[in-house]
């Protein structure tokens, strides 16, 4: 049975790190990174800030294992369109400002001037990808948050579990040595379904996000990056992220306790 995202006295919202309070929310925008934001990235923050935290519940938990400083790619879950939303509020309160992978097609949108300001990675997936892993390769060696969402798409399951991962964020984590930090978030896609158009703004949703400790790669580092290799790294990465999802929802992932 999962847990009741409205309870208020569970032990998520005991241990919440979020800001309370309206004011407390607003005031947390002014003290999270001004740098690095570019300009139209800086005015969306600016503008959709104050509506998540408005109009949501936030409960936050593990803000401090986002390293402050040096090279860390953050991977998560991926349930709705606001996801890079309230994903980016939770990371510029640790105190990184996030540089997001997402498909080549945004920067031909009504958001390119965001995406572009904020020198977020276009991957072109028609054509591999690999003009985008080789700039997130030089961002993390440029000492900075990368962001990504492993599943590439919105999860199909349809209890909004995550699916199977492409081998991208293994690679690079591989590569560079950057801890890999993973987030998992649960309640988006109650405030803005995939089907949605406008976010359901009342009642407020409660939208829990977690990081956890880094995920141990150190017996797959130095090596090849044989196939082996790779889907052993993203198996274990995206076990971190759905172990954290768990936790959250109070629920086991399909095959959970199972053998083999």
């Amino acid at each position: 049975m999962t847990r009741d995202d409205s309870d208020s006295k569970d032990s998520h919202t005991r241990n919440n790190e979020a800001p309370v309070g309206s004011w407390a929310k607003l005031r947390l925008l002014a003290a999270t990174p001004r740098t690095g934001r570019g300009f139209w990235y800086g005015v969306a923050i600016d503008l959709l800030w104050p509506v998540i935290m408005l109009f949501t519940r936030p409960v936050w938990r593990g803000l401090r294992n986002i390293p402050r400083t040096g090279p860390v790619l953050l991977v998560s879950n991926h349930l709705s369109y606001i996801d890079p939303v309230t994903v980016t509020a939770f990371v510029l309160a640790s105190g990184r400002v996030p540089r997001y992978l997402a498909k080549a097609e945004l920067w031909r949108g009504p958001v390119r001037h965001v995406m572009a300001g904020g020198r977020h990675i276009p991957v072109d997936r028609d054509g591999g990808g690999a003009g985008g892993y080789r700039q997130a390769l030089q961002a993390l060696a440029g000492q900075e948050c990368v962001m990504v969402f492993p599943e590439g798409t919105l999860t199909g399951d349809p209890d909004g579990w995550p699916m199977a991962a492409q081998a991208g964020a293994a690679r690079m984590a591989l590569r560079t040595g950057a801890p890999v930090v993973p987030i998992a978030h649960w309640g988006g896609q109650r405030f803005l379904p995939p089907s949605a158009r406008l976010p359901r703004l009342l009642p407020r949703t409660t939208i829990h996000i977690t990081a956890g400790p880094p995920v141990d790669l150190d017996d797959l580092r130095g090596g090849r990056l044989t196939a082996e290799v790779l889907d052993t790294a993203t198996k274990r990465i995206m076990s971190a992220v759905t172990a954290q999802l768990a936790d959250i929802r109070g629920d086991q992932p399909p095959g959970a306790g199972t053998a083999g």
